[in-house]
């Protein structure tokens, strides 16, 4: 199949919810306007801000690609995608962070990957682009997955994973088919504690439907993430970690702790230990950081356990607390519950 004419197109989703962000609002979506590979159309989710939603209705309303749509479900980014997915005519799903922005053949590196009929997913690269113009002295790659961004420790080039990152990630249309749509009550809510893991827990799902299912990460496929400076904070990364514990919880509880873990388990015992190693070793050698570095990575594994033994301990007293889907629910003004 032409490489012009991935697979029925490309529809891009942004999910969106504070003015704050309109200039990164901005930025994603030029950066989508920008593509070597056009997009088919770029759907703009607004989760439920009434404000934003008519400001960006006026700004795109002369604009036949960009839509601007309400999140049809309860408030959260999941019920976002999914109204997104919902909506959207392509063939492929690509999802972009509202605060990224994408390089010019992000698109087209995704859509190469669908050329073999068993890639269900494709992810990519993201980088960050903090706040203060550069990474704190303190602040381990191992975790970067804190900020949205891909972390020292996954694979490179272009390589079979567990699931994809849902920053920087499409999926086919055909997927959503097979295995529903992203769990509400996991995932993030804007005013909320920021727990994750929602792709993690659609790619385990997907793969259960599909067992043939191929899902990949193209590292070719870059976007640039903003890290705000509060963001840049150990409380920031203490919070998040452990928020980190409470969700892979929810995910072990739903898909079992053997898949739910299985790429953590790696993590934890190679990656990690290698990192507190690389940080004793600056220490040692006086480079700046490096008993910060360790002691970060030590504190992130605590916190994260803390939060995985008492997500653990709520899950099995009360059961999951998220619901899937199927994504034909938000077609036609109903939406996701």
């Amino acid at each position: 199949m032409s490489a012009h004419a991935p697979h029925g197109g490309v529809s891009v989703v942004i999910c969106v919810y504070t003015e704050d962000r309109w200039e990164d609002i901005l930025a994603a979506v030029s950066s989508v306007r920008a593509q070597s590979l056009p997009a088919l159309e770029t759907l703009l989710v607004v989760d439920h801000n009434p404000a934003l939603l008519e400001r960006l209705g006026k700004e795109f309303k002369e604009s036949e690609v960009v839509r601007v749509l309400a999140n049809a479900g309860p408030r959260g980014l999941s019920a976002g995608r999914n109204t997104g997915i919902a909506l959207s005519r392509g063939g492929i799903i690509a999802f972009l962070d509202d605060d990224a922005v994408a390089e010019r053949d992000w698109l087209r590196h995704f859509a190469a990957g669908y050329d073999d009929p068993l890639v269900m997913a494709v992810g990519g690269r993201t980088e960050p682009v903090w706040a203060s113009g550069r990474r704190p002295a303190w602040f381990p790659e191992e975790f970067d997955w804190v900020v949205g961004c891909t972390y020292k420790g996954l694979p490179r080039g272009k390589v079979r994973v567990r699931n994809v990152l849902g920053g920087n990630a499409s999926f086919r249309r055909s997927a959503f088919d097979a295995a529903g749509g992203f769990a509400t009550g996991i995932g993030r809510d804007g005013d909320k504690r920021p727990l994750g893991c929602e792709e993690t827990e659609l790619c385990i799902r997907l793969s259960r439907a599909r067992p043939d299912a191929v899902l990949l990460i193209d590292d070719r496929a870059v976007i640039h993430h903003r890290v705000p400076a509060g963001r840049e904070r150990f409380a920031y990364f203490r919070t998040r970690t452990y928020a980190e514990g409470l969700s892979k919880a929810l995910v072990a509880q739903s898909v079992g702790a053997d898949k739910g873990l299985e790429s953590e388990r790696r993590y934890a015992t190679r990656v990690l230990p290698a990192g507190v190693a690389r940080g004793v070793r600056d220490f040692v050698l006086a480079r700046p950081g490096g008993a910060g570095r360790a002691g970060a990575i030590v504190a992130g594994v605590l916190t994260t356990a803390g939060g995985y033994a008492l997500g653990s301990l709520r899950a099995r007293r009360t059961g999951a607390t998220f619901s899937v889907v199927g994504i034909g629910a938000a077609e036609g003004g109903g939406g996701p519950s």
